[in-house]
């Protein structure tokens, strides 16, 4: 356990430097710069060069480069071009509502849909798991700004009950409604890959033989199915980071929540580029983070899953 440990922790460290170089070489590419935005008719094109050196954007990528990468490394992820403040003071004023709309929603989905999952996959091919399958799949099959709609218009247009956008009301019922948006996708995603883990372990010949053993079912289901059917499960809620993500842009949009991908949107917007490159390097570690975890865990429920990849 302590030897993969170590190896999907250097893994991850030379997936982070590849990303560094991925992040750093991707934005710079976008077209224009805060200078560009900035200019007006009453900036002269000898001003508009004046504020470009200010900014540190006549510098060479490669030497831009290496002056971001050394403060990334020392905790700094630099200075806004636009407010004039730190990008980790953008990073923790927007990233506590994402995290709560994210945790709410996982706090729902996960546990429903491995319990969808565990029933469909000890139902195969019964009316209840078709009965299932057909309604999680229509739900992920709607686009995720569709719902939203059809949500604001019905409950809070039409029937006033629940607020259309994040200012003003209680937590609880600011909520409701963006996780009811992003419940659809998510639920299906992962409640399919409990299933076919279920059914796997089902078919397995070691519980095969423990049935004609005479195994009380409960046991068989806690002891020898359970942990096998969580390794797919799990692997899949970490993949459901980056369906999360797409789906809380269109909700943070949609619903005027001050996240962290609003933040993000803002600053490509503004052509803030140490913003974009500090608020998408915190979610490329976050996500390595997400999947060394999810890794470990399916190492820990089944140890073999670490020689089979």
């Amino acid at each position: 356990m302590r030897s993969y440990a170590a190896q999907r922790a250097l893994l991850a460290v030379v997936q982070l430097a590849v990303l560094s170089v991925l992040v750093f070489v991707l934005t710079s590419l976008l077209p224009g710069d805060a200078a560009d935005l900035r200019f007006t008719e009453t900036l002269t094109p000898e001003q508009v060069a004046r504020l470009r050196a200010e900014l540190g954007l006549d510098q060479p990528a490669p030497e831009r480069f290496v002056h971001w990468l050394g403060n990334v490394l020392t905790g700094d992820l630099g200075t806004s071009l636009i407010s004039g403040g730190p990008v980790a003071d953008i990073v923790r004023s927007s990233i506590g509502a994402t995290l709560v709309l994210t945790l709410a929603t996982l706090a729902v989905v996960v546990p429903l849909a491995v319990a969808l999952g565990i029933v469909m996959g000890t139902r195969e091919n019964g009316r209840i798991d078709r009965a299932i399958t057909s309604v999680t799949l229509a739900l992920s099959a709607i686009p995720d700004f569709v719902i939203a709609v059809v949500l604001v218009a019905v409950f809070s247009l039409r029937l006033g009950w629940l607020p259309a956008t994040w200012i003003g009301g209680d937590l609880p019922a600011l909520l409701v409604l963006p996780v009811a948006v992003l419940f659809g996708r998510t639920v299906c995603l992962l409640s399919r890959q409990v299933r076919a883990g279920t059914i796997n372990a089902l078919h397995a010949e070691y519980v095969v033989q423990a049935r004609r053993l005479g195994v009380p079912r409960r046991q068989l289901l806690l002891r020898h199915v359970l942990p096998n059917a969580a390794v797919p499960g799990v692997q899949e809620l970490a993949r459901t980071g980056d369906t999360l993500l797409g789906g809380v842009l269109v909700v943070e949009a949609i619903f005027a929540i001050p996240g962290f991908a609003t933040a993000l949107v803002d600053g490509v917007e503004t052509r803030d580029i140490p913003t974009v490159q500090g608020l998408t390097l915190v979610l490329a570690v976050a996500a390595l983070l997400i999947n060394l975890a999810a890794d470990l865990v399916c190492n820990r429920l089944v140890p073999r899953t670490a020689t089979l990849r």
